[in-house]
């Protein structure tokens, strides 16, 4: 029997086909909910976007699931010598000055020569700084334990000790040579490092969580560890500088040894650390407007789109085709719109070729407003309607949930069309004069004004241009030595190659990269020297590998989110320069091709098993694995680290292509609208907001007939994204008549980049007329010179040829 409803088969209704397999009515889930017009609906996903997630979270991500024999060799190390030095008595039992006294003795271990007990004695810090868990029954014991150790530890000045080691292995010449050479390169490798690195993150990662019950001495240190990591202390730059050259060290191919899942998770605590998250972020731009003068922001973004709640996803394929056969089998076909039909076979030009589009991209029927266009039909063959109050049948939105905003350049080209339009002249950039207009373009340039917003980022352009303008008027520009600025300078010489290698490292983590002989291999600190044997070692080592990338994805996006909104705060033409090498590295298309895979799957993947994660390994007694209990995976409805990773994706796409109309050009080239559309059936508000961002910036150019047959993602735009009054992003106006040169537009982005990095960073390259120049006699003949050896030697007959065989007129001198 069919079950397809093909010909030859059993007509199948709705209520059958809900109850068959999914596999027999063609569809991937059964929907827990159908509303009357075949849209599925799940709930919302409830996730709380913030800067990490919990602790517990990630200090497991630190460890693959193949490190963990080494909890009980530092342990080993640890006991080894807490017994020979101290007591046979526990740890937790000895007071304070005793630990000090240990954890010193430790700290000395470390300076030895001998590469075997340098190694021995930074596992038994490591042991220290992981909470000394054997002695621990609970994972807030050994939490707590690991906070006080950590704190003692950086107290007797563990951190310089580890940097000083840290930079001996990254320039260890003969491991890079060895690993260069090996055919296979597992966790063995690495172990030296990896002992360092994994030091140095729970100390980051312990220290960043403030706690209000810590002692007036802990906040001390915390704010000193602080300043230190920020701080060019080490190497004149600061550590995350010093990360950076491990990652384009390790891309280069180098140094292929190197544990990059570890490197770019400490990178990214110690910039979050050094420079603030995203409520430092809001707070940090709140201060610099009040600095500049400029009104407070008109909401706290990161409020309302925490009060935001998810749209439903443009309908599937499947609905679709239940919804034209439902209509089908009513007897009216001469009133149905032709348009409405055709729309449901048409291809959408922008389509992508991929198996994996399980939707038609005709959204023009799909939700309850749109459903009430035909009330001839609706009249004719249908009974009438049970009579319900409006609010049941259609919810509308109390009210946009953004303030609109409206630039200058914005006021200014509405004037300019309206003078030309009825007075026949312009004036320029005068947005005053509005004599001669009518009374509506009044009151049109009224409610303009009344939203206009100034950015901090024009302030600094208008400065930027006066200083390069006037060089001996401006005066000197006073920059503060903040952590941001610091870091910028820090990554300036190197930053493209930065971008390119983190760029690299993101490919080859993405779930779409095919495996290519000559990809970098990112899985070097993963591997087991020993691969498995059996069916249950590899089916843990399989998660372990998908793990690992995850949480390389994750890392790299947070970074990159970071930087961007950091630079952008400091100063706009630093994050201009990031943004512009990010774009010339592929970073549009690389995203694109992240999220060119089934979104739902990634977000919902479940590759971790939480029975080996630290610390609750380290503290219960682990239960005997299983292929079930392994493919069961947690419980959890979602990933957090994934759709935490989507998001800061989506968040860079953004920050990349706004106001950049080249680069909102490659989106369409690209044919990122079905794969940012697919995105939209995740349900979670903020993730959806940064889909309908972009698709927003790019429906003018997709043409007329796509957005007739999304008219659902458009009503979404315009409940969601923020309005710009009088922006027709959904018209798409004129469009021919704007040639504009994409290159030149890159070319003058760049052109002032330069010239802000050579102004403010190249100090050779300063024109010598501009120089303060000193005009007092005295001096200028009191200043020592020093004359070349052969000019010494030669003296008398430069005398003789420049001045007494010269007639001097001391009157016209004089004169």
């Amino acid at each position: 029997m069919d079950v397809g409803g093909s010909s030859g088969g059993l007509p199948v209704n709705n209520k059958q086909r809900a109850m068959l397999p999914n596999k027999a009515r063609g569809e991937f889930t059964r929907n827990p909910r159908k509303d009357s017009e075949g849209l599925s609906e799940s709930p919302d996903i409830e996730f709380k976007y913030a800067d990490t997630d919990k602790w517990t979270a990630e200090l497991s991500e630190l460890y693959s699931y193949t490190e963990g024999p080494e909890f009980t060799l530092n342990r080993k190390c640890f006991e080894v010598e807490f017994r020979t030095h101290v007591s046979e008595r526990k740890w937790t039992e000895l007071d304070a000055a005793q630990h000090r006294a240990h954890a010193m003795r430790l700290l000395d271990g470390l300076e030895v020569i001998a590469r075997e007990r340098r190694l021995k004695a930074a596992r038994a810090i490591l042991y220290m700084a992981q909470g000394t868990f054997a002695e621990c029954s609970s994972e807030a014991e050994v939490q707590y334990w690991m906070r006080y150790n950590i704190f003692l530890l950086l107290d007797v000045g563990t951190l310089s000790a580890l940097v000083e080691l840290l930079n001996m292995e990254i320039d260890n010449s003969a491991a890079c040579s060895s690993a260069v050479r090996k055919p296979a390169i597992s966790l063995a490798d690495s172990t030296d490092l990896r002992v360092l690195l994994n030091i140095m993150y729970l100390m980051v990662e312990t220290i960043q969580q403030d706690d209000p019950a810590d002692k007036p001495e802990w906040k001390v240190i915390r704010e000193t560890f602080r300043a230190e990591l920020g701080s060019p202390l080490f190497n004149n730059e600061p550590i995350s500088v010093m990360l950076f050259g491990m990652v384009t060290k390790f891309c280069s191919g180098h140094a292929p040894h190197f544990p990059m899942k570890k490197v770019l998770l400490l990178l990214w605590k110690s910039i979050l650390f050094t420079l603030g998250g995203f409520e430092e972020l809001q707070s940090i731009k709140v201060h610099k407007r009040e600095e500049l003068r400029l009104p407070p922001l008109p909401e706290d973004s990161i409020r309302v789109i925490r009060s935001m709640r998810a749209a439903s996803p443009p309908a599937s394929a499947s609905d679709l085709i239940e919804q034209q056969q439902k209509r089908a089998r009513r007897e009216h076909k001469g009133l149905i719109k032709q348009d409405n039909l055709d729309a449901f076979n048409e291809k959408d030009p922008y389509k992508a070729d991929d198996s994996r589009e399980d939707e038609d991209d005709n959204d023009d029927n799909d939700n309850s407003i749109e459903a009430e266009t035909f009330p001839l039909e609706r009249d004719e063959v249908m009974p009438p309607p049970i009579a319900h109050p409006p609010s049941e049948r259609v919810s509308f939105p109390r009210g946009l949930p953004w303030a609109p905003k409206v630039r200058e350049k914005d006021i200014e080209n509405f004037l300019e069309s309206s003078r030309s339009k009825f007075i026949g002249y312009t004036l320029g950039n005068d947005t005053d004069t509005v004599v001669g207009l009518p009374r509506p373009i009044h009151e049109s340039i009224k409610t303009l004004k009344q939203h206009k917003y100034v950015s901090i980022a024009e302030i600094q352009i208008s400065k930027e241009e006066e200083f390069q303008k006037t060089p001996l008027s401006g005066g000197e520009e006073e920059v503060e030595m903040s952590s941001t600025e610091l870091l910028y300078q820090g990554i300036l010489p190197s930053l493209p190659q930065y971008m390119i290698a983190l760029l690299k490292i993101l490919l080859a983590a993405a779930p779409t990269s095919k495996a290519k002989t000559d990809s970098i291999n990112i899985l070097a600190d993963v591997l087991p020297e020993e691969m498995p044997t059996t069916v249950l070692q590899s089916m843990k080592l399989g998660v372990d590998v998908n793990r690992h990338k995850e949480i390389i994805v994750k890392a790299i996006s947070a970074v990159l989110l970071l930087l961007l909104k950091h630079f952008k705060l400091n100063h706009i033409y630093q994050f201009e320069y990031m943004a512009q090498h990010l774009v010339f590295a592929n970073c549009i298309p690389l995203i694109l091709k992240f999220f060119n895979q089934n979104i739902m799957s990634y977000i919902t993947a479940k590759n971790s098993i939480s029975v080996l994660d630290f610390p609750y390994c380290v503290v219960h007694e682990l239960p005997e694995l299983t292929a079930e209990s392994l493919e069961a995976g947690d419980n959890n409805q979602f990933c957090w680290r994934n759709l935490f990773s989507c998001i800061n994706l989506l968040r860079i796409l953004n920050k990349l292509t706004k106001w950049k109309h080249s680069r909102t050009m490659m989106l369409v080239v690209f044919k990122s609208a079905p794969i940012l559309k697919r995105a939209l059936k995740v349900k979670q508000a903020m993730m959806q907001l940064y889909v309908l961002k972009l698709l927003k910036v790019q429906t003018k150019y997709l043409g007329r007939q796509w957005r007739k047959s999304n008219m659902k993602t458009m009503s979404a735009i315009y409940q969601k994204v923020r309005h710009r009054l009088n922006d027709d992003w959904a018209y798409g106006n004129d469009l021919d008549a704007r040639p504009w040169d994409f290159q030149a537009e890159e070319c003058a982005l760049r052109a002032n980049i330069e010239r802000f990095n050579s102004r403010r960073y190249d100090q050779s390259h300063i024109n010598p007329d501009f120089l303060p120049v000193d005009n007092c006699l005295q001096s200028v003949l009191g200043q020592r010179v020093d004359l070349p050896e052969d000019f010494q030697m030669n003296y008398d007959l430069w005398l003789e040829r420049e001045v007494f065989s010269k007639p001097i007129s001391w009157e016209e001198l004089l004169q």
